[in-house]
């Protein structure tokens, strides 16, 4: 990922302290231990988004934090896992290219799987093997597990690999974060910001509102079809004096999958819009018309033309 230097007195019209910290942080980990309820409670803001269901993330998202002392970029990546299809394969290149990038690698574990989670981790901790970065290992979700389970989850994990330092943390409640916070700042390299002070990612407004829309196809709908559905969005007109539009295409795989989530008279689709557009337009901070669209793709989740052109490539 390109490290473009910017102008660090513009954002906010103040000189950066001299010894001021900047670089890049990669959270990884197995899918569904917390990875983006992390980076969420850290920018005190969601743009990651969440749900009970494994492999939610597909993307890398960026997220950046900024104080007057330093500018952390934190790298939310896909859960690791062994991929089945080239989407996955996409998905992981993610993560692995995070690795690569990142100045610290945070290694992320669910305590509330218990010590026994971690005899199945064996490819997130394979990812670790090449990178001579520092690696901290995070322990989450430690106000579910007891002192026991977190010292024989922290034995078991630096037995493993020689991580530079462990913590504890809720990322739900937000225990343990200001810490981890702490000992990054202080660890990251002298450097001026790359990006301006004043923003919270890179991305734009259409990532956003098409992570928004899948957000919600994975709270309401099950078994194969979150995994099988992808957003596009078509159309983003901002209109003076009204409600901006907003076209998008939700792709499947079958029409089997497009039957269920349109659903009986639409009334799926119409659930899943109405939820995504309330969410939208908070995160807009503006009026939106939402018109989805399902659509059929025959396996796009295996075609590399076909995830180049969503976005996974």
């Amino acid at each position: 990922m390109p490290r473009t230097e910017v102008d660090t007195s513009a954002p906010t019209g103040n000189t950066v302290i001299q010894d001021f910290r900047s670089g890049y942080v990669a959270i990884v980990g197995e899918p569904n231990v917390g990875k983006s309820t992390l980076l969420n409670a850290i920018l005190g803001q969601k743009i990651s988004i969440v749900t009970p269901k494994a492999q939610t993330t597909r993307h890398r998202i960026l997220g950046i934090h900024s104080t007057d002392l330093a500018q952390i970029i934190f790298l939310d990546t896909p859960g690791i896992l062994r991929p089945r299809y080239a989407l996955h394969d996409a998905m992981m290149r993610s993560a692995t290219s995070a690795i690569a990038d990142a100045d610290i690698v945070l290694f992320m574990v669910d305590a509330s799987r218990g010590p026994e989670a971690g005899e199945g981790s064996g490819d997130a901790l394979a990812s670790l093997q090449r990178t001579r970065k520092p690696v901290y290992l995070v322990i989450n979700k430690c106000d579910l597990a007891g002192r026991d389970v977190l010292s024989r989850l922290r034995e078991f994990y630096t037995g493993r690999h020689p991580f530079a330092k462990s913590f504890t943390v809720s990322a739900l409640k937000k225990e343990g974060t200001g810490d981890l916070l702490g000992v990054l700042t202080a660890e990251l390299p002298v450097h001026p910001p790359y990006y301006p002070l004043d923003i919270v990612s890179e991305h734009h407004q259409r990532f956003f509102v098409a992570e928004i829309i899948r957000e919600q196809v994975f709270l309401n709908t099950h078994e194969e079809i979150p995994y099988s559905t992808t957003v596009d969005i078509v159309e983003f007109a901002e209109r003076e004096g009204g409600k901006w539009f907003i076209s998008a295409d939700l792709y499947v795989e079958r029409d089997s999958q497009k039957g269920i989530l349109i659903g009986k008279k639409g009334a799926m689709m119409k659930a899943i819009g109405k939820l995504a557009r309330v969410d939208i337009e908070r995160f807009l901070d503006h009026p939106v018309f939402l018109d989805l669209h399902v659509k059929v793709r025959e396996k796009w989740r295996e075609k590399p033309e076909w995830l180049k052109r969503l976005g996974y490539q």
